[in-house]
């Protein structure tokens, strides 16, 4: 059962959540609102990556392909063929859901290693793809023209407009993650990641629960895929290598996967020192390129494995826990007094 004063802090936390989103266009620059946006995007990715190894167990080093299924699907859709942009996202849902239940059905039935090398083999060969059919997506030289996401006839042209909509979807798509998380498909899968032997002992159907979480983790990423077509309106494959996988996983780690929020946290973790070192590196370090972040990374992810494994959503948790609500009293508890001892034939 949930503490009643654990539940009223975190309402209060989403409450605040919720007016700093308002509020954020208003004292925000134009650099801003699309570091702003592209921690939305990476977060609604990592959400889905969350369930599927926080929760589920299993490790996928191949959500970039997702991430780009999506892109140039809203990207040919609208932009070779003109039509509306909810279709575009539609078509890269059902094409992501349709690969990913053909590559889930045996990848699935590996482990640990196993299963990331798989992934990761899998995410290689939809680079190729991107990479080699040109006359579909255009090849290295990108694709071209994407216009702006529409719904309803309402243009999300400019980045405020497009900052409410992406972080919208995210809160969205944590709500939905955490009412799976809370249900009897939350247990399942929490069982799973404890024990396959386990789980399947008490009739939990395991290769069947692995399958929707990895197509589910495959449709947020490819949501999000589609959405950032839309906003950057130009995309090429170098976007969705096998390197762009393994940040989506440094994110979840960063953040923690053992929480339906840390996708979000380790998204803004990222983003946000990856952004600082493109600007700082170069001051101390001109000689360097892009492998110091590279190195930075890899390094900042073997501290957080080994200090602290759970990543920083526990903490920061633990951290929100300690604060009092304000105008709340916090009482003692009340001790009962001595009773008189009860002998065993019942007389006092």
């Amino acid at each position: 059962m949930i503490d009643k004063n654990s539940q009223q802090k975190q309402l209060i936390g989403i409450a605040i959540l919720v007016v700093a989103l308002a509020v954020i266009p208003f004292f925000a620059n134009s650099f801003m609102l699309s570091v702003m946006i592209m921690i939305g995007l990476y977060a609604i990715v990592t959400s889905g990556l969350t369930m599927l190894m926080g929760y589920a167990g299993q490790i996928s080093l191949g959500h970039a392909a997702f991430y780009g299924i999506g892109a140039y699907s809203a990207a040919i859709v609208t932009g070779t063929y003109g039509l509306p942009s909810v279709l575009g996202i539609l078509t890269g849902v059902v094409i992501a859901t349709v690969i990913a239940i053909i590559i889930g059905i045996p990848t699935l039935k590996l482990k640990e290693n196993y299963l990331a090398l798989a992934t990761l083999g899998f995410g290689i060969i939809i680079f190729v793809f991107f990479k080699e059919f040109k006359t579909l997506t255009g090849g290295l030289n990108g694709f071209f023209g994407i216009p702006s996401f529409e719904f309803l006839g309402f243009s999300f042209n400019t980045d405020t407009k497009f900052f409410y909509l992406v972080w919208l979807i995210l809160l969205l798509s944590i709500l939905f993650s955490s009412n799976i998380i809370h249900s009897r498909v939350g247990r399942a899968l929490r069982s799973i990641h404890g024990s396959d032997i386990a789980a399947n002992s008490i009739g939990v159907n395991i290769q069947l629960y692995k399958l929707k979480v990895f197509v589910l983790s495959a449709i947020y990423a490819s949501i999000a895929g589609s959405l950032y077509a839309h906003y950057v309106s130009f995309i090429n494959p170098e976007l969705f290598t096998a390197m762009e996988s393994i940040s989506l996983l440094i994110m979840v780690v960063i953040g923690g996967s053992s929480s339906i929020w840390g996708g979000m946290i380790g998204a803004i973790v990222y983003v946000l020192l990856n952004e600082g070192l493109k600007d700082f590196v170069p001051m101390i370090l001109p000689s360097v390129g892009g492998e110091f972040q590279i190195i930075f990374f890899g390094v900042l992810l073997v501290i957080i494995l080994i200090y602290m494994p759970q990543g920083l959503a526990p903490v920061l948790r633990n951290f929100w826990k300690m604060i009092p609500i304000p105008g709340k009293k916090e009482h003692p508890p009340i001790k009962k007094k001595n009773e008189p001892k009860v002998s065993a034939g019942g007389s006092k």
